[in-house]
């Protein structure tokens, strides 16, 4: 794919799960990449696999290493790194806090670091793994579905503000994707992430799709967006369904303990 070979590209989170995958597909189609994670061992062992550089550390103040580790530039910066955050309207507020810290202002900051040269040179890639949470909801995880709105605003915003002068950017909205962040999701991921979960590598294999169709909404879950235009269009029936789905979450046994 000529619009990624040879580019310098960042993969933060990338020591496993859709990060890993991403990483992996990038260095296949012949991309220069950095595998970031805070996890120093998982970053090197991908790192050493598709033969990238490991830059690990928190995914905030991982652009000027990656960029001297790429000898000078980032062409493409994929905000892959997250946080699972479950909880309601009472969780601690240092989850609610470490939610828009790592899932919309890592993001944030990152842009700040490489946005100026994007722009003087005319060309740039930002890849953000949002979530369908951040189209729809999650239910039994305010803090993570709050944050994941903010990261989809933050890419939106990116894309009608920059597109014109050559920035590109990709929004990946999957529902349950077959990682290690799965399992954290509890009884409520069982519920409504789990029956139609799909591997790592399926994300990636969408997202590469969209890169070749210059796309914003990355849906590795097709039926994503008739979930969306429902919400859009019909948000008092939407919003029906999904109590229902909250209710029966609620009638579960976890769901019972969880709500007393």
């Amino acid at each position: 794919m000529s619009a990624v070979a040879g580019a310098g590209t960042v993969v933060t989170g990338a020591g496993g799960g859709i990060g890993a995958a991403l990483a992996r597909r990038f260095a296949a189609e012949g991309a220069r990449v950095v595998v970031n994670d805070i996890d120093a061992d998982k970053a090197r062992a991908v790192a050493a696999e598709i033969g990238a550089v490991a830059v690990p550390g928190d995914a905030s103040a991982v652009v000027e290493q990656a960029r001297e580790a790429l000898g000078g530039t980032v062409d493409i910066y994929c905000a892959n790194a997250g946080l699972p955050s479950p909880g309601d309207a009472f969780a601690p507020e240092e989850i609610w806090a470490s939610a828009w810290d790592v899932n919309v202002m890592a993001h944030v900051r990152a842009v700040r670091a490489l946005l100026p040269d994007w722009l003087e040179r005319g060309s740039g890639r930002f890849v953000s793994t949002v979530s369908a949470a951040g189209l729809l909801t999650m239910i039994g995880a305010a803090p993570y579905s709050v944050s994941k709105h903010g990261a989809y605003a933050f890419a939106e915003w990116l894309s009608l503000t920059y597109r014109h002068r050559g920035l590109s950017v990709h929004a990946i909205c999957p529902q349950g994707v077959r990682t290690d962040m799965l399992a954290t999701t509890g009884s409520a991921g069982d519920l409504v992430l789990v029956p139609t979960a799909i591997a790592p590598e399926a994300v990636a294999d969408a997202l590469f799709e969209g890169i070749g169709a210059d796309r914003f909404l990355i849906l590795p879950h097709p039926e994503v967006a008739g979930f969306y235009r429902n919400r859009a269009t019909d948000p008092e029936h939407w919003l029906t369904g999904m109590n229902g789905i909250q209710r029966t979450w609620e009638a579960g046994p976890a769901g019972s303990a969880a709500h007393g």
